[in-house]
C-alpha cells in the first residue's frame, strides 16, 4: 500500500518545537549555525556558562583523582538508587550544612543529571492543573521553556536565581529574607537556583536561600558544574531545605521521588566520586577561580564603556555573566539584539545571547 494512501496516527510534539525555540540551547544552536565556515579564526563562545572551554579555568586535580579512584574501586559500575548513591547524598547534605542554621540529612538530597534536570524535577513536582511560577526577568531561559512545556498557570512557587544569571547580581541577606517573607504571605514555595553558589567576587557574600527555610519551604538546586569547572560531568542536586516538613506534608517530596523514579540518573561513578571531590578540593583553588573571574568582570565592564552602543548598568559581582544594554539606534542595519547577535556570530565568530531571549 502506498505511503500516500495510508493515514499515519503519529506526529511530532509541537509543544517541544515551540518551547525549544526559547531555550538557551535552542538559541545557542541557532547562533552557532550562523557562524561563517570560511573564517579560520577560532570561535569565542560566550553564550553559555561553560568555563571549561577557556584555558584560564582548570578543573582541580583533586576532582579528577576522585573520578579515577571511583572507577578503580569497581563499586560504581551498576545502577544507582532512585535518588542517588547514599554516600554522595550524605556528602552533599554535609556540604550544604556548612551554610545553614539547621542540618539536612541524606534523605533531603536528590541527585540529578546536572542542575537542568534538577529544574525539570522541581517543576514536574509542583505541576498540577492551573499551576504556574513567578520567574525573574531577565532570567535563565530554561525556566520559561520548561514551564511552558509543563503548561504551568496558577502561582504555586517563585524562582530565585542567586548569584544571578544573566545579571551577575548577588542578593543580600536582607533581600532574601524579604523574598522569604513575601513567599510565606503568598503561601508559595521558593525554588532557589544556586548553581553559581559561592561564585562571588564583589562586596556581597553568597547567602543560600535555605537559610530562610524556617520561614518558607525551599527547593535548593545546585551542582558541581560551575564551581569545580566540570559542566560536562552532569552532577547536580535538588535539596528540600524545609525544617518544618511542609514539603513532606504537602506531598512535594513524594512527587520529587516519583519523578526521580521515571527519569535518568547521573553516572554512578560520578556519584561515587562526590564525597572525595567535596572534601579534598582546597580553598586555594576556589580563591584562584574567584580572582580570575573578578579580573575578567572588571575588564569586561571597562571595555564595554568604550563601545558607544553598549551600556552595562552594573558591574557583575557573581556568576559568570554580565548583562549589557544595546542601543541599536546608533547602528546600521541592526534592528534589535537578536539581529546584533546573529551578525556578531557571522562576522566576528563571537557568540553571545540576546537579552530579549533571557
Amino acid at each position: 500500500m502506498e505511503n500516500g494512501s495510508r493515514q499515519w496516527r503519529f506526529q511530532g510534539n509541537k509543544r517541544l518545537s515551540l518551547t525549544s525555540a526559547i531555550s538557551l540551547r535552542g538559541i545557542v544552536e541557532m547562533l552557532m549555525g550562523n557562524l561563517s565556515t570560511d573564517d579560520p579564526r577560532p570561535t569565542i563562545p560566550l553564550g553559555n556558562g561553560d568555563p571549561s572551554q577557556f584555558p584560564c579555568f582548570k578543573t582541580p586535580t583533586t576532582a579528577e583523582e576522585a573520578i579515577v579512584d571511583a572507577l578503580h574501586s569497581a563499586k560504581y559500575n551498576g545502577y544507582a538508587p532512585t535518588s542517588g548513591v547514599p554516600s554522595a547524598r550524605r556528602a552533599i547534605a554535609n556540604y550544604l550544612n556548612r551554610d545553614l542554621p539547621y542540618k539536612l540529612s541524606a534523605d533531603d538530597v536528590h541527585l540529578t543529571s546536572g542542575c537542568l534536570q534538577a529544574i525539570e524535577v522541581a517543576l514536574a513536582a509542583i505541576t498540577q492543573p492551573g499551576a504556574n511560577i513567578l520567574l525573574p526577568r531577565p532570567a535563565f531561559t530554561f525556566y520559561e521553556s520548561r514551564a511552558a512545556y509543563e503548561n504551568l498557570q496558577n502561582t504555586v512557587a517563585m524562582v530565585v536565581i542567586n548569584p544571578g544569571n544573566p545579571c551577575g547580581s548577588v542578593y543580600s541577606y536582607d533581600h532574601l529574607e524579604l523574598v522569604a517573607e513575601t513567599a510565606r504571605k503568598l503561601g508559595i514555595l521558593v525554588i532557589a537556583d544556586e548553581v553559581y553558589s559561592h561564585i562571588t567576587f564583589g562586596s556581597t557574600p553568597f547567602v543560600p536561600m535555605g537559610v530562610f527555610g524556617s520561614i518558607v519551604p525551599v527547593l535548593s538546586l545546585g551542582s558541581i558544574s560551575k564551581r569545580w569547572v566540570v559542566p560536562g560531568w552532569r552532577l547536580g542536586w535538588l535539596a528540600t531545605t524545609d525544617p518544618n516538613g511542609i514539603l513532606q506534608k504537602s506531598g512535594i517530596v513524594e512527587s520529587i521521588t516519583g519523578c526521580c523514579n521515571i527519569t535518568s540518573d547521573p553516572a554512578t561513578f560520578i556519584q561515587g566520586a562526590v564525597p572525595q571531590i567535596l572534601e579534598n578540593t582546597k580553598d586555594e583553588f576556589f580563591s584562584k577561580l574567584m580572582g580570575t573571574l573578578k579580573e575578567a568582570a572588571q575588564k569586561c565592564f571597562d571595555g564595554i564603556k568604550e563601545v558607544p552602543c553598549l551600556t552595562c548598568p552594573s558591574k557583575p559581582e557573581g556568576s559568570m555573566f554580565v548583562l549589557v544594554k544595546l542601543n541599536a539606534s546608533v547602528l546600521e542595519d541592526i534592528s534589535d539584539d537578536l539581529e546584533f547577535c546573529m551578525k556578531l556570530a557571522k562576522e566576528e565568530k563571537v557568540v553571545i545571547i540576546p537579552a530579549g531571549k533571557r
